[in-house]
């Protein structure tokens, strides 16, 4: 393979993040904060800073460490961001770069 047939690096990690189920299941329920996650108690708008990893453990049933780790690997990939507030860590999704993706995989493939 010659180095202009090699994949973008960057597409690679968002394929392989997003090659887990319940990350790409977490990316899905992120595009509607308000339908997915019980926002009860949430003092901050979901669109403009994200959803707290609390809200996202409490819906997926796994341990905070568990999705915590899952949420920075699809940071890591360029597919979330994150915005710390006071001691919680909210989560949004990055169109932007998801749409760079779909973009370069509708050119790649």
């Amino acid at each position: 393979m010659t180095p202009s047939e090699e994949p973008d690096p960057e597409m690679v990690r968002a394929l392989r993040a997003l090659a887990n189920p319940v990350r790409l299941q977490l990316l899905s329920w992120l595009r509607d904060p308000e339908r997915h996650f019980d926002l009860t108690g949430a003092t901050i708008d979901p669109h403009e800073h994200g959803v707290c990893v609390s809200h996202i453990q409490a819906k997926v049933g796994l341990a905070q460490s568990t999705v915590s780790a899952y949420m920075a690997e699809l940071e890591r990939a360029g597919l979330v961001r994150s915005t710390r507030i006071g001691k919680w860590t909210h989560y949004k999704r990055d169109e932007l770069r998801i749409s760079q993706l779909v973009t370069t995989l509708g050119r790649s493939l």
